[in-house]
């Protein structure tokens, strides 16, 4: 069952979301970010600090430890590879929301999803409904879409290939931007998690509660490894601005997927995300062994 609270707190950030060109762009943007410190500062040679950070959120073990960590927030359970086939309009006003990552057809990722998926296997059974997500994109409606799209949706859910589709979505507009920030700034996994986090949540906008204002409220506190700060004391500096982030809105009133999770993982000096893991979001317990 989906806790109704995780998954309406999932979707009431993405007003800034990027859609089409935008989302495009955002993995350039985060990448530009670092060059927005302070004038002069040194940066570190891309080889090295790549080098440094190999086995980081990426590594396929650590990975699936964040879809699980991600998925206990927003589906309370861990089995996330058991959401490519949910759907539901949850009211929030973004239309329905999909899938493992919370597409939505009134944000333009889900017409994304859907155009990729039909690039790669033409004829399928969504494919007849992208003009009604390109006339749907940036409103609630489900005209063209009722009464047949939910029920598209969970059969595409069975093909990998839409799976794979839903996968690389994910990670080019979320995973793959903040795991670059995060090694950008000389962070390990734990702190490469809490960008992702972060993106995943609030999206990659501009506005005051966006991952790149929350970052930026950060360096404003601390700095990070890359800039010789102690990455410690960063990832605090950005967990309080993720909470401040949160507060902004009721929906984010409770902020227990910092406090019971990221930052007691942080206390515990598991800079690296290694498991086991115990946590507590919205009350629920988990555990990754």
């Amino acid at each position: 069952m989906h806790h109704p609270h995780n998954r309406t707190a999932r979707r009431t950030t993405r007003l800034t979301r990027p859609t089409g060109i935008a989302a495009a762009a955002l993995g350039l943007a985060l990448l530009a970010l670092p060059v927005t410190a302070h004038a002069g500062a040194p940066t570190q040679p891309a080889a090295h600090h790549l080098e440094a950070t190999a086995s980081g959120l990426d590594d396929p073990a650590k990975k699936d430890i964040a879809m699980q960590l991600v998925s206990s927030a927003e589906n309370s359970t861990l089995d996330w590879k058991a959401q490519y086939g949910y759907i539901e309009d949850i009211g929030d006003g973004r239309g329905y929301t999909a899938g493992i990552i919370g597409f939505c057809s009134g944000t333009g990722d889900m017409l994304d999803l859907v155009e990729r998926y039909t690039d790669r296997s033409p004829g399928n059974v969504l494919a007849a409904y992208v003009p009604a997500l390109r006339a749907v994109d940036g409103t609630d409606s489900h005209d063209g879409l009722d009464p047949g799209f939910t029920r598209a949706w969970a059969e595409a859910a069975t093909d990998p290939v839409f799976r794979q589709a839903q996968d690389d979505e994910r990670d080019r507009v979320y995973f793959d931007p903040a795991v670059r920030q995060g090694k950008d700034d000389g962070l390990g996994t734990l702190g490469q998690f809490a960008y992702y986090d972060a993106i995943v949540m609030h999206g990659g906008g501009g506005d005051p509660t966006s991952f790149g204002s929350i970052r930026q409220r950060a360096l404003a506190q601390a700095q990070p490894p890359s800039r010789g700060g102690d990455e410690t004391a960063y990832l605090d500096a950005f967990l309080d601005a993720r909470v401040w982030a949160m507060e902004q809105e009721e929906a984010h009133s409770d902020t227990s997927r910092v406090d019971t999770a990221q930052r007691v993982f942080l206390r515990n000096g598991n800079l690296d995300l290694d498991p086991p893991l115990d946590w507590k979001v919205y009350g629920d317990s988990f555990h990754i062994g």
